[in-house]
């Protein structure tokens, strides 16, 4: 997002007198082929959201070391799962999510970027029964979290989250914040609907309404206990940042892969995100 479309969104946001209220999904699970496309579409190498992709690489990849188990609860297409995966080639990941289709699109992307340390399962990131207690490593999830119906699903949610995760486990999540004002929800759904397919914009704007506040996450990550952070851009809390302290120093080799990664980003989309970065530094976040 442009400076002067933030500082829209800023003012809108800091003159609100009454917040809006949270509207949830209307769809619970994206499984119609237009609108998995579209977010297959918009988290491609030069989709919307390629910036936030890259900022949520080079944050999740010091959370994993070789050898561990890394779950992402609702991968959707796995664009983003790729990418990570990519970057940390010694790691094993199992993405989950509850759209056929979405997985179907993931096992492409998956063979296209030629991974073997990727596979799918069909679960909700709610109820994750397939998986034993203290199994997982590293749990991730990135714009999935709002899809969630109400707060008290978000909470058991966490509970479920702290009990596959390994004494030592590790937490990076990534997801839209609530924004108090409608006409700062319309300034950030609209930002680049010229460039998107307009099922993509309608979900995107759906999102947005439906995103958790600061309070519910606070709420929700209380079973985790000391082993996670809660941070949000500078101000206006438009997105939220849920994640572990790093176990490691990223290497040179995986910091050089994040880099040729942010290379291939256009102009403009480089500017993003060193918009998205300095927001969350000024958050307390060290990005």
């Amino acid at each position: 997002m442009a400076v002067p479309n933030v500082l829209k969104v800023i003012a809108s946001e800091l003159l609100t007198r009454h917040p809006r209220k949270r509207l949830p999904e209307p769809h619970l699970v994206m499984d119609d082929a237009a609108q998995v496309q579209a977010f297959l579409e918009a988290g491609s190498e030069r989709g919307s959201l390629a910036p936030l992709y890259v900022f949520n690489t080079a944050l999740a990849s010091p959370l994993i070391r070789p050898g561990d188990l890394v779950v992402d609860l609702a991968c959707g297409p796995a664009n983003q799962l790729a990418q990570i995966a990519a970057v940390n080639p010694d790691a094993r990941f199992i993405g989950v999510d509850l759209s056929p289709e979405m997985l179907k699109r993931a096992e492409g992307v998956a063979q296209r970027h030629n991974l073997s340390n990727v596979e799918f399962k069909v679960s909700d990131l709610s109820k994750l029964g397939r998986f034993a207690d203290r199994s997982v490593d590293v749990l991730i999830s990135t714009l999935a979290l709002h899809h969630l119906p109400d707060r008290s699903t978000l909470v058991d949610s966490f509970i479920e989250f702290a009990r596959v995760l390994k004494p030592d486990g590790r937490v990076y999540f990534s997801d839209l914040g609530c924004l108090r004002s409608e006409r700062a929800v319309a300034e950030f759904a609209n930002q680049y609907a010229d460039r998107q397919p307009e099922v993509f914009n309608v979900d995107y704007l759906n999102s947005l309404l439906a995103a958790f506040g600061l309070a519910d996450f606070r709420l929700a990550i209380q079973p985790l206990g000391s082993r996670v952070r809660l941070y949000s851009t500078f101000v206006v809390p438009y997105l939220m940042v849920v994640k572990s302290p790093d176990p490691v120093v990223l290497d040179e080799v995986r910091t050089q892969r994040i880099q040729s990664i942010e290379r291939t980003l256009p102009a403009h989309q480089k500017a993003d995100l060193r918009l998205l970065r300095m927001f969350f530094r000024l958050g307390g976040l060290k990005c």
